[in-house]
Formats: structure tokens, C-alpha cells, sequence
């Protein structure tokens, strides 16, 4: 298992369609998130890493929503939140954004990301799930306390409100599975789970809905920070497109 690194700058960038808060939907999104479902997450990722350096797109940044070569060029670790607007991602983008994690950027899908292009491309799945939007409670358990993404982090995570997320998960089976979430309806989820993809760590992590303040509560704030560590790769060079492909290099023996 490996560990989390604290001792270099993290390049981060969070970015959420923003569509939402565009819409006003729901009416109340600008009370528990004025300054976008981005900006809370940014806000958490910055009280917990100091030595972090956050920045945050949206599906109407210009140019590329924001995600330009020069910009993945520059993140060590992405966080995407979508949800209404998943079909408007340039594919481009989609195309850029995955050859990155296959080089090594590490890639955290938060909530129904689990359907955004870029996911289900990095997952080669169909991503579906059961949900039910009825404000239930969520109890969010460390299935290994020691993992560094669940380290420090309150077992179980009690979010009082939030939507139910539920099994059959269409995912691959992951690498590890840090979280299981149980809802007062008696559902299951793997609602933590962490992959390989090429060089690139990919996160996934369920709580998060734009209706309720998730973003606020410490213990997902922290869970946050700890993937943005796990996911991060200090010192790992970035392997470009060709690097990539098949190779064919001299004999050096």
C-alpha cells in the first residue's frame, strides 16, 4: 500500500460544471454554496493542505472548460463533480483529460462524476448505480482504517442528509475498496474506491450532492485532502502521448 506525501507542493484543480448554480437548482444551492460546489471543496482542500495550490474551473471556463494541455500540465490531481451536464464535455477534453491520468496525474470522481465521460472512460464500465433522493442518512465506514485516504478520518462519517447512492455499482472490481457507505434504507455502496490506471491513481468518492452541504463537513473535507495525497505522485514524470504507445527501443544488452 502506499503512503501519503506531505512534503511537496500539490497542483491541484477542481472543476464542477457549475450548471446548477447557474440554474438556481435547487433554489437553495447558493445558501449552502455560495461560492459554487467548487469553491467549497477548494476552500476544504486549502485548510487542509497549506502547501497546496488550488484552482478551480467550470464548463464555461474558456478556453477547453478550462482544461487546456498547459493547465493538466501543470495539475497533479484533478477533481471533477458533474451531474447535469455530462454530454456538454467536449470530447477533446474527455481525450486530453484521460491520456493525463494514463501519464500519471492522479483523477478524483466526486458523486454522480461516476457518470461523466471521463470516468466511464478511465472505468471501460457502464458506471450505473441505484440512488433515491429522499435526504436519508449516510453512515460512511472505513473498511481499512489505515489506508491513507481513511487515516484520521472519524469511523463511521455520519452525514445526516444526502442521497442514497446503492448496489449494483457498475464499476470494475477496484483495486481497493477504502469506504462502504449503509443508508437508513438499508442500502449498501462502495462509496470509496481507488484504481490504476496506467500510471495515474484514480479516486472515486460518492458523498456529495448539490442539494445538501456535504462539502462543508469536516470528515469529507479531510477525505479529500487524503485522496488528493494518495492520489498525487511526487517525483513521477509525466509520460506524453507517444510514451504512451507501444515503443521500440535498441538493445542495450
Amino acid at each position: 500500500m502506499s503512503t501519503a506525501r506531505t512534503d511537496a507542493e500539490v497542483r491541484v484543480v477542481v472543476w464542477n460544471e457549475g450548471v446548477h448554480e447557474e440554474r438556481n437548482h435547487p433554489e437553495w444551492i447558493r445558501d449552502i454554496y455560495p461560492a459554487g460546489l467548487h469553491g467549497a471543496i477548494a476552500e476544504g482542500l486549502s485548510e487542509h493542505l497549506p502547501q497546496a495550490r488550488v484552482r478551480t474551473a467550470t464548463l464555461a471556463s474558456t478556453p477547453d472548460h478550462g482544461l487546456t494541455e498547459e493547465v493538466l500540465a501543470d495539475t497533479d490531481v484533478l477533481l471533477w463533480w458533474g451531474h447535469a451536464a455530462h454530454e456538454q464535455v467536449d470530447d477533446a477534453v474527455v481525450e486530453r483529460v484521460h491520456r493525463h491520468v494514463l501519464g500519471g496525474m492522479g483523477f478524483i470522481g466526486l458523486h454522480s462524476a461516476h457518470y461523466s465521460k471521463v470516468f466511464t472512460r478511465l472505468m471501460g464500465t457502464t458506471c450505473s448505480l441505484a440512488w433515491r433522493n429522499e435526504g436519508e442518512r449516510e453512515l460512511v465506514w472505513a473498511t481499512d482504517p489505515s489506508h491513507p485516504i481513511a487515516r484520521g478520518v472519524a469511523n463511521p462519517v455520519v452525514i445526516e442528509k444526502q442521497e442514497m447512492y446503492g448496489e449494483p455499482f457498475g464499476i470494475p472490481n477496484p483495486d481497493e475498496v477504502v469506504f462502504l457507505s449503509t443508508f437508513a434504507g438499508g442500502e449498501v455502496f462502495r462509496s470509496g474506491v481507488t484504481y490504476r490506471r496506467g500510471q495515474g491513481r484514480v479516486f472515486y468518492f460518492s458523498p456529495g450532492d448539490q442539494e445538501y452541504p456535504v462539502y462543508h463537513h469536516p470528515e469529507v473535507r479531510k477525505v479529500l485532502a487524503n485522496g488528493v495525497l494518495w492520489a498525487h505522485q511526487p517525483g513521477l514524470e509525466r509520460l506524453t502521448g507517444d510514451e504512451l504507445g507501444c515503443t521500440n527501443p535498441p538493445r542495450r544488452f
